[in-house]
């Protein structure tokens, strides 16, 4: 049996576990990274994607535990800017100032959408498998004082182009039981463990605040817990299964080919697919939300799915909403390094190689860009606790997407100073750095009163 684990916490003890730099806050290592022969699958993965890239060697990432080190993550705000300019997301890549909303739908957003596919996230298939979802479960029970129908789906992948390949998507979605009505949702993007690691987990970081879900039901509306790693593995190894796998008939990627971000993203999509026919949801109120690795697959998903009304991007720093220029905290040769280049595309070894973050076509801003009009909540902790992904270059990315949003008649941050924290910013892009450390609790009741304004409006639509 396993076991959702509220996101807030447990993505601390899965980063502990996987990631080769940490924060000194986070836990060691430990015993729950990959096996020695799926390190030794990753490794023979990464240097063949290098092989094919003529890459011979990758500069190391930032070091967040050992002080002495040369590679000690830098936490001076002097240093972390070395790269100050950025594409700007209002100029076409030939020259061609950006001036109505015409010209960026037409013109301007498909250039950095292409960018993404070809050097950041890389390219999903012209076409991918069906998902027939099957209900395997329905159960009624009272939580935090509501009554609730909880529904248990799986989304079984057409293999036909590899029957030796299984992917089923692991989904619940609970609404309220005496809803007369199609109920909002907000989807959250969810780590699962054995019992054992539950127990260890719990022991080391007890709950602090209400669970998220008692704030959702408390308004009224529904939840759902998406199982991003019953789509596709988090780690090279699995490179050859999961839908990428299947995708590939089992072969290794290609330097465009998606990675993980983008894979976890095209699950959220399919969620979304069932969501459009289940009569309990209204699918036109339905948002997201991921923190850390799933705060980044949960920008991804926004980018990328129109469909998806509201984000809650929380701590998901690089790859995610921090820009990649910034040198503070986890920096781009983290992210190619072998514990997480499978997030990406091939060809982002290349930025840890021969070039630098300074040569990427595009930046988290642009990401972020590509989510407007629609209203995005940006969420980080405290640098002592979760300087590891950067609030300050989160929120510079948020601000300098700004321009996007206005000129699609939406609000931006309404300043490019990086405010006090516990400031929030709430133009139609949403800002708030809490106090705490690397979790997505302190600011679940700021995202969903940002959430209920636009639910409510689109309700009188």
């Amino acid at each position: 049996m396993n076991v959702t684990l509220p996101l807030a916490a447990a993505s601390i003890i899965f980063i502990a576990a996987t990631a080769m730099a940490a924060d000194t806050n986070r836990t060691s290592r430990a015993s729950f990274g990959p096996s020695p022969e799926e390190r030794a699958a990753i490794e023979a993965d990464q240097q063949r994607m290098m092989g094919l890239l003529g890459i011979t060697a990758l500069r190391p990432g930032r070091d967040g535990s050992h002080t002495n080190s040369p590679y000690y993550v830098n936490y001076d705000e002097a240093k972390a800017n070395p790269y100050p300019d950025l594409p700007d997301p209002l100029v076409s890549n030939n020259g061609l100032k950006i001036t109505t909303p015409e010209l960026w739908w037409k013109l301007r957003r498909p250039e950095i959408v292409e960018d993404f596919d070809q050097d950041i996230y890389g390219r999903m298939p012209v076409s991918t498998p069906s998902v027939k979802w099957e209900v395997a479960g329905i159960t009624k029970t009272n939580e935090y004082g509501v009554q609730v129908i909880t529904k248990q789906l799986i989304g079984h992948v057409d293999n036909s182009l590899d029957p030796q390949i299984t992917v089923n998507i692991d989904l619940t979605l609970t609404t309220p039981a005496d809803a007369q009505g199609p109920v909002p949702v907000i989807m959250q993007l969810a780590f699962k463990f054995p019992p054992a690691l539950l127990a260890r987990f719990r022991a080391m970081y007890p709950e602090n605040g209400p669970a998220w879900q008692k704030l959702v039901l408390a308004k009224g509306w529904g939840y759902a817990v998406l199982i991003p790693t019953s789509i596709q593995a988090d780690n090279g190894a699995g490179l050859t299964q999961g839908i990428i796998g299947l995708c590939n008939r089992g072969r290794p990627r290609q330097p465009d080919d998606w990675g993980a971000l983008r894979a976890w993203a095209w699950g959220a999509s399919r969620a979304f697919d069932y969501f459009e026919t289940d009569p309990a949801v209204d699918a036109k109120r339905v948002g997201i939300e991921g923190h850390s690795r799933y705060g980044k697959a949960s920008l991804v998903t926004m980018a990328y799915d129109p469909r998806f009304a509201i984000g809650y991007i929380s701590s998901s720093g690089e790859g995610g909403a921090k820009l990649f220029r910034r040198n503070f905290g986890e920096v781009v040769e983290n992210v190619a390094a072998s514990s997480e280049y499978h997030w990406m595309a091939g060809n982002f070894l290349k930025y840890a190689g021969p070039l630098n973050a300074g040569d990427l076509p595009v930046d988290a801003h642009e990401l972020i860009a590509l989510c407007a009009p629609r209203p995005l909540f940006i969420s980080g902790g405290a640098t002592r606790g979760d300087g590891w992904t950067d609030a300050k270059g989160m929120f510079m990315a948020a601000a300098a997407a700004g321009p996007v949003y206005t000129l699609l008649g939406k609000r931006d941050l309404g300043t490019t100073n990086f405010p006090p924290i516990g400031t929030l910013l709430s133009g139609d892009i949403s800002f708030r750095q809490h106090t705490a450390g690397h979790t997505d609790g302190p600011n679940w009741p700021f995202f969903l009163d940002f959430a209920e304004k636009y639910f409510a409006t689109s309700m009188t639509n």
